[in-house]
């Protein structure tokens, strides 16, 4: 059985508007059911440990998807959710694979998190699969490579586009705008129109751009986990 963890945001202020943010819920429920369903055990990790935000915009009515709804009725999952491991107790050679959600909330602590550096920086240098999605390619912002270049330079990615960020209206709220920090950083930066779903690979590295790439970045982790040795 493989083995993937699963690390989700600790923050639920959206800078400084007042306003709530956290991990977006279909970007967890879909690859999570992805994983549960292809019999792989799934741990779930935060920099804090427990109950990890939930942003509650993607809790409303016109952000549910099947899914979510699933996530809804799944008490286990729930209870799943609300007891994450802290991420300082998590040991990446435990783990064949890691997937990180999006949301707005890891730009502020995963991004600048240690041990979520740490972590991502001994999954790179070990080849094991690295998925985020949507806003959560953010935080590969301080990640090195073995070289000590920045593990995106060179690679194709994506993220969340700045052109979905200004749809939103959280351009200048946001501590910094996931494709300029990837382009900066010497990325290969791939986009398609927004909203739609778009998943780009590139050796052990897989990035969705958006909520609606949630899914197909799970099932390409979990393709990726298939090809390893031992799979």
């Amino acid at each position: 059985m493989k083995k993937i963890l699963m690390v989700l945001t600790s923050h639920d202020q959206l800078g400084d508007t007042g306003k709530k943010t956290g991990f977006w819920l279909e970007e967890f429920a879909a690859p999570y059911y992805a994983f549960v369903d292809a019999g792989a055990d799934v741990t779930l990790a935060s920099p804090k440990g427990g109950q990890p935000p939930l942003d509650p915009k993607s809790d409303e009515d016109d952000a549910q998807t099947e899914a979510t709804r699933r996530f809804a009725k799944d008490t286990e999952g729930q209870a799943a959710l609300a007891d994450t491991v802290p991420l300082g107790e998590i040991d990446p050679y435990d783990f064949d694979a890691v997937f990180y959600p999006g949301g707005h909330g890891p730009l502020w602590d995963l991004a600048e998190n240690q041990d979520s550096i740490v972590l991502l920086q001994a999954f790179y240098a070990s080849n094991k699969p690295i998925a985020a999605v949507c806003h959560a390619p953010g935080v590969l912002k301080n990640v090195k490579a073995p070289d000590g270049h920045p593990v995106v330079k060179g690679k194709k990615v994506t993220g969340f586009t700045n052109s979905e960020e200004q749809a939103v209206g959280l351009t200048d709220v946001v501590p910094f705008l996931v494709e300029d920090m990837l382009r900066d950083h010497g990325a290969n930066y791939a986009k398609a129109e927004d909203w739609a779903s778009h998943v780009v690979e590139d050796g052990h590295l897989i990035t969705g751009q958006n909520p609606a790439s949630s899914e197909a970045t799970a099932k390409a982790l979990l393709k990726r986990v298939a090809q390893e040795p031992g799979a």
